[in-house]
């Protein structure tokens, strides 16, 4: 979500919506810019000797430790620069004005870096992706008239059936997916039920919606909706009155409550109306979509056709859904099922290029929602992205309180959170204590969200005036990469990956100083035990993780040693240990 409630506003659509001075002074946008050179953190201990290869993978399904890695697919990586200027889009001159426009990453950048092993080498098993598929053309009013805001994010949908051509080609979707796949890893996309996008002027000329005044190519950010005929009943030629809310000529208002209200004003899908509906007539009038009159048919039911046609075609492993409040869950509950459907029957075509028989997975963005099982976990989700870890930062030097809570809620399920330190509808975790706060995401219960750039400590971008969101966006900062926080990350990701005892398994703290605690899975047999702060620690508890006489292994600094009388004596080691049985002869 991009905290539509109070930010992404562009002026109202109708002229008789009036928004109170206050609200105008909220109003905001998002987008990003070019990253500027990075503080190099201390480099990790030395390891006292060279290092021993790493234990197998307890097996475990997806659910039960997910790792997904969210990326903004525009700000990431630019695999073919000729798609940048799709449908007219151009970027600014100055970072300020740039950061809302289309930066140039795409789907081909995604594969390029799935293929270099950047996903692989973090411990990643998922990842999300920013909604791919055609987004409004052109650009909107972006904070308090300061930036041009196109649909960068994939939250202005314009067409559900085709790919926007900023991100690619059907071919290089197939081929993300396909190279994902063959390193084990999921591929989710972004969606929204909720609503599609505005009408900007570029959309409108482009699908001959006739609204507009005269020469309104030439309008600017202060004069924007001086071009926009709000009185127009040509307006109905757009989504039309039974497909959303909008406070239109010709259309229903939002109404006043989750459900019904228009966020920001965008136009709210009437996905709780019964009644069957006929494509609107800018998409019969559409030439390159692949939406087709369905009998029969309700707005719910042409959303999730139009969803799950993705899944059936790609292969597409699972949803994060946006605005998960603001939909019906019975909306989300069809969603999914029609989804596992949809990707069981991908699967039996496509035996060679599935990763297992696992179904189809979601996710939901509920503002708000913690660590604990919620009522929408039976609407469909399999997990909901849990606010609570990023506001529990002061917790991360020593998280024993917040991993005790946690592994009550967790262990022996599945996983039911999403932890995440940063976010694009939030804020970045603190770039000087990505080690600490890394550390803390990776070991924590439940499922992890790593974002974007919190691997190499990618430095925010500029504040557009009212709109901070924007400065979580920035584009990824390949070329001043933190080295010490990139092999951090990547030590404790890798570690994770193999073993489901840290998201599942029972907890117990072993020692305060330094904090070290144990963490085992009694159904797969994992078992781990973690020291944090631990530099110069010459003797750790393991407590009945390990037995007596067990050769364990220090997955940080790559280090054996044997179980004596309940402890391990490690020389050099810190400033984590990460303890796990090791390869069998080694001793």
């Amino acid at each position: 979500m991009l905290m539509r409630s109070l930010q992404d506003l562009p002026m109202p659509f109708a002229a008789r919506h009036l928004l109170s001075p206050l609200l105008l002074a909220l109003l905001a946008a998002c987008g990003s810019t070019a990253p500027t050179a990075v503080r190099q953190a201390p480099a990790p201990a030395a390891p006292a000797a060279a290092p021993q290869p790493a234990p197998a993978a307890v097996s475990g399904s997806f659910a039960d430790n997910p790792i997904v890695y969210f990326v903004v697919t525009d700000r990431f990586e630019n695999g073919n620069p000729g798609n940048d200027n799709s449908y007219g889009r151009s970027r600014e001159a100055s970072a300020r004005e740039d950061v809302g426009t289309f930066h140039g990453g795409d789907l081909k950048g995604l594969t390029h870096k799935l293929r270099q092993g950047w996903f692989k080498e973090l411990g990643v098993n998922a990842l999300w992706i920013t909604a791919p598929y055609e987004q409004i053309h052109g650009w909107v009013v972006g904070g308090n008239k300061e930036f041009k805001h196109y649909a960068y994010h994939g939250y202005y949908a314009l067409d559900y059936t085709v790919l926007d051509r900023s991100m690619g080609t059907p071919d290089e979707l197939r081929e993300l997916v396909d190279t994902a796949h063959a390193q084990g890893i999921r591929v989710l996309f972004d969606v929204v039920l909720n609503h599609p996008g505005y009408l900007d002027i570029r959309t409108a000329q482009d699908l001959g919606v006739k609204v507009l005044w005269p020469n309104a190519e030439n309008a600017t950010l202060r004069n924007y909706h001086s071009f926009i005929d709000y009185n127009n009943f040509a307006f109905g030629d757009w989504w039309g009155r039974d497909w959303v809310r909008a406070g239109l000529p010709g259309y229903i208002d939002g109404g006043r409550d989750d459900l019904t209200s228009q966020l920001a004003y965008l136009p709210d899908f009437r996905t709780d109306s019964t009644e069957p509906v006929k494509l609107p007539k800018f998409l019969r009038s559409k030439p390159d979509t692949k939406a087709v009159d369905l009998p029969n048919t309700t707005v719910r039911g042409y959303l999730v056709k139009w969803l799950t046609d993705w899944v059936r075609e790609y292969g597409i492993d699972g949803f994060r859904a946006d605005t998960v409040k603001h939909v019906e869950p019975a909306a989300w509950a069809e969603l999914k099922a029609e989804a596992v459907k949809a990707l069981a029957d991908w699967k039996t075509r496509n035996p060679a290029r599935k990763i297992d028989d696992a179904p189809f997975w979601m996710v939901g963005e509920y503002w708000g929602h913690g660590p604990e099982r919620g009522k929408l976990h039976d609407a469909g989700f399999d997990a909901m992205i849990n606010f609570d870890f990023q506001e529990r930062a002061g917790q991360y030097a020593q998280p024993e309180k917040l991993f005790a809570e946690y592994a009550k809620l967790q262990a022996g399920k599945p996983a039911q959170m999403l932890n995440y330190i940063s976010s694009h509808d939030t804020r970045l975790s603190d770039r000087t204590r990505l080690i600490e706060s890394g550390a803390a995401l990776l070991l924590a219960p439940g499922a992890v969200q790593i974002y974007y750039g919190d691997e190499t400590a990618r430095p925010a971008g500029p504040v557009p005036g009212s709109d901070p969101q924007q400065a979580t966006r920035s584009d990824m900062n390949w070329a001043s990469a933190d080295a010490a926080v990139l092999a951090h990350w990547r030590k404790l990701g890798s570690f994770r990956a193999r073993h489901v005892a840290l998201a599942r398994g029972e907890h117990q703290k072993l020692s305060d100083a330094p904090y070290t605690f144990a963490r085992v899975d009694r159904a797969s047999g994992d078992a781990v035990v973690v020291a944090m702060n631990a530099a110069g620690a010459a003797s750790l508890p393991v407590g009945t993780a390990f037995a007596e006489g067990q050769a364990v292994r220090d997955a940080y600094s790559g280090t054996t040693a044997i179980v004596r009388n309940g402890s391990v004596v490690l020389q050099g080691a810190g400033p984590y240990v990460l303890l796990e049985r090791a390869p069998a002869g080694l001793r």
